[in-house]
């Protein structure tokens, strides 16, 4: 049932009795919860919702030979491979919003290969792809092509730290 509030919509009676329940003093019970960490639904008896639980699918070499190089490409040779129309653009688009969020794959736990160095390298990846992503969306070669030194920057000092013999010839 539901009553009708002064501007004229319905007004369910499940807020009016949880109003009705904060000021008869479950505010204190609620804010107790909170300071605990359990959590304002644990106040009114509901169960927190399941933690999320990352698990990587892939290898390092499958992200980086799968999604990041092959969306980083289209990055790289935007001045040689520039997009024409509007589906082209869209395409472009989602090959830098792909390499910004490879990034953020890359900070996840299982991905990481320790706590610091490898946070920088992926931020500047991560920066990098905001950078082209925003370029793609407003279609604008030239930031894109001047972004390349930035995206290349960052894949060449995540590579001097962790791949090993990277650059050094074989």
């Amino acid at each position: 049932m539901s009553q009708q509030a002064p501007h004229g919509r319905p007004v369910l009676s499940a807020w009016l009795a949880a109003r009705a329940a904060v000021r008869a003093g479950l505010r204190g019970a609620v804010l107790a919860c909170i300071v605990a960490g359990a959590g304002p639904s644990a106040a009114y008896g509901q169960a927190a919702p399941p933690a999320v639980t990352q698990m990587p699918v892939g290898t390092m070499s499958e992200l980086m030979t799968k999604i990041i190089y092959p969306a980083s490409d289209a990055i790289f040779y935007v001045t040689t491979r520039t997009p024409t129309n509007a589906a082209e653009w869209t395409v472009l688009e989602g090959q830098a919003l792909m390499v910004a969020e490879s990034a953020n794959l890359l900070l996840m736990p299982a991905h990481r290969r320790d706590d610091e160095r490898w946070l920088v390298d992926a931020r500047l990846m991560r920066d990098a792809g905001l950078a082209a992503f925003k370029a793609a969306k407003a279609k604008d070669v030239k930031a894109l092509d001047e972004l390349n030194e930035a995206l290349y920057q960052s894949c060449v000092t995540c590579h001097l730290h962790y791949r090993p013999n990277y650059g050094r010839g074989r």
